[in-house]
């Protein structure tokens, strides 16, 4: 059912919500995608270093739970053939790409009757994409948590990429935590947002209690761009908060593997035997024990925003409709969320 906030890129997609759960790694869940999608946004599967048979039983779980549409996400930077094979086969409606030359993929992509979306960091990139094919483009701003494309603020990149592919539309990323961080993307030409830190809290979300703990105490200066945590994904800046792995390793003088403080020291370990090293690019999953604080903390400036866990539906609806009322008035809104003392 459309919306008052229905865009044209809401109709491409099949959505009534212009909010885009971004893929969040090991956080993004099945439970979490359905449910940001049963509440009118587009969720997102996270797949690429999971093997073909686990993709496609990602998806089906996901379908089993929602009847909406959905989408995934693969970095091209990674081998993907394979897992990109078994999301094809499984018929998924939205593709996203991140990293690397969405031209690799794109003409399959189409082929299997899928829309594909990409993200970028600036406006090169982004008429790269476009000369690819792409169908839309997620803009990246230099606040966004997680692995970060660009360097340049939301504010600034995506007005200049809307005009730079215009009629392609466009979503916004990075820096948008409440309704009024969505009504501001609308302004500036973007016709949804791309909301990533904000999911980490969702219940639905696969993340420990000391990671939503962390981001729920963070202020939007507790973050560090960073090329700190790069096990597993070499030469990939991201943004995290700050924590004792970080701290030590720009105390030594940020130096390259192996000379880092604490080098190949196991912080944590997973149930299916996986042990996790001090510079490895992998976030506290809720089934996660060690030192979960030194690992990667992935999370955007917007970190001040997020302040107590909720469902993925109750996030979506609200921020929606916080956007909704800001947009109808002309005025901005209170965010009604509220410091938690209770973390």
């Amino acid at each position: 059912m459309a919306t008052a906030l229905t865009t044209q890129v809401c109709r491409t997609l099949g959505i009534s919500t212009p909010i885009v759960q971004a893929p969040i790694g090991s956080a993004a869940t099945a439970e979490l995608a359905a449910a940001v999608s049963r509440a009118g946004g587009l969720g997102t599967l996270a797949l690429t270093w999971v093997t073909p048979q686990e993709a496609a039983r990602r998806i089906r779980s996901t379908r089993r739970l929602t009847d909406r549409p959905f989408g995934v996400n693969l970095v091209l930077d990674f081998p993907v053939d394979h897992v990109l094979s078994a999301c094809l086969d499984e018929g998924v409606p939205v593709l996203s790409t991140f990293w690397g030359d969405p031209a690799s993929v794109h003409e399959r992509v189409h082929a299997a009757g899928a829309l594909h979306l990409h993200t970028v960091g600036s406006t090169e990139e982004a008429r790269r994409a476009v000369d690819a094919g792409v169908d839309v483009i997620v803009a990246q701003g230099w606040e966004a948590g997680g692995h970060v494309r660009g360097q340049v603020a939301t504010m600034a990149l995506v007005p200049a990429v809307v005009d730079a592919v215009h009629p392609v539309p466009v979503i916004a990323a990075g820096g948008i935590g409440d309704g009024r961080g969505l009504a501001a993307a609308l302004a500036l030409g973007a016709q949804a947002g791309w909301l990533g830190t904000r999911f980490l809290n969702a219940l639905e979300a696969n993340t420990h209690e000391t990671y939503r703990a962390r981001v729920q105490r963070a202020t939007e200066s507790d973050t560090v761009y960073t090329r700190c945590f790069d096990g597993g994904w070499p030469d990939a800046p991201h943004r995290a908060l700050r924590n004792p792995t970080i701290t030590a390793w720009e105390r030594a003088g940020r130096p390259g593997s192996p000379h880092r403080p604490g080098e190949g020291e196991v912080v944590a370990t997973t149930p299916d035997g996986r042990s996790h090293l001090r510079y490895d690019d992998m976030i506290p999953t809720a089934d996660a024990s060690g030192d979960l604080d030194a690992m990667a903390l992935y999370a955007g400036q917007i970190t001040g925003l997020v302040t107590r866990p909720a469902s993925a539906a109750d996030i979506v609806t609200t921020i929606a409709a916080q956007a909704a009322g800001i947009l109808g008035s002309g005025l901005p809104g209170p965010c009604h969320e509220g410091r938690s003392t209770a973390n």
